[in-house]
């Protein structure tokens, strides 16, 4: 199933649009809000594949929230879902995948859906032949590219990786580093460690975490042994769960 946001300030409109979706019985819907900076909580929470999103959101502008997203590491794909024409060119400037005019027409948002399937299958299997074609880890050895040198990173030293406003910070013991690799590039390099996904935008160091503290709506923080703490997403407490036995 495709994991889908609708931001949309009408609610006519948004239980429209989200019966249409679901009629599909391809989209899951894992939130719906009104506002950018719900809107902008809930992706950071949630695992989300596409933001079905309103332009004209009473005097907030969704194209703010498509800007910020470009920066973004493994940020969902965009579908504009809005009454006015007059911003179809500036969508795609935002690499929106879709345009959709209201009245929505389930023969049309049928063809949107068949597009966003197409994305998520060629970008699963791309992640096949990554995964199929990794190789083991040298000596539990990194090598990563920093300040145009390559360095030689001990995997058992890392605390955590992050994608901050599009760029990729790895923190170790012993220093915070900008590496050009992206987070999943990173992932599927680290496949074989102790290194393991939590968020959209963290990876951690399993062997690094010392508490795990309840934070807001059933979601938590990890604190690392450095005393920095890592929002844990709700799609990967389970993982936590078992591997801690809690």
């Amino acid at each position: 199933m495709i994991k889908a946001l609708i931001v949309e300030d009408e609610p006519l409109a948004r239980d429209e649009l989200s019966y249409l979706l679901k009629r599909s019985n391809k989209i899951e819907i894992v939130g719906e809000c009104d506002c950018l900076e719900m809107a902008l909580n809930i992706i950071d929470e949630l695992e989300i594949d596409v933001i079905f999103l309103d332009i004209e959101l009473g005097e907030e502008n969704g194209m703010s929230i498509a800007e910020k997203l470009k920066t973004k590491e493994n940020a969902p794909e965009i579908v504009f879902a809005t009454a006015y024409d007059e911003y179809a060119l500036r969508a795609f400037e935002v690499n929106a995948i879709d345009y959709l005019l209201k009245p929505f027409e389930e023969e049309r948002i049928n063809q949107t859906i068949i597009k966003l399937v197409k994305m998520r299958d060629r970008k699963w299997n791309e992640g096949q032949v990554i995964k199929t074609s990794h190789a083991p880890l040298h000596n539990n050895k990194l090598a990563v590219t920093t300040n145009e040198k390559i360095k030689i990173i001990d995997i058992d030293k890392i605390i955590y990786i992050s994608a901050q406003n599009g760029k990729t910070l790895l923190v170790t013991d012993e220093e915070e580093l900008i590496v050009t690799f992206t987070l999943s590039q990173l992932e599927q390099k680290l496949l074989n460690s102790s290194i393991m996904k939590v968020h959209r935008s963290y990876l951690v160091n399993k062997e690094k975490i010392r508490e795990i503290e309840p934070w807001f709506n059933s979601t938590y923080l990890l604190c690392m042994n450095s005393g920095e703490k890592v929002p844990l997403s709700r799609n990967f407490t389970k993982e936590i769960k078992q591997l801690f036995g809690f």
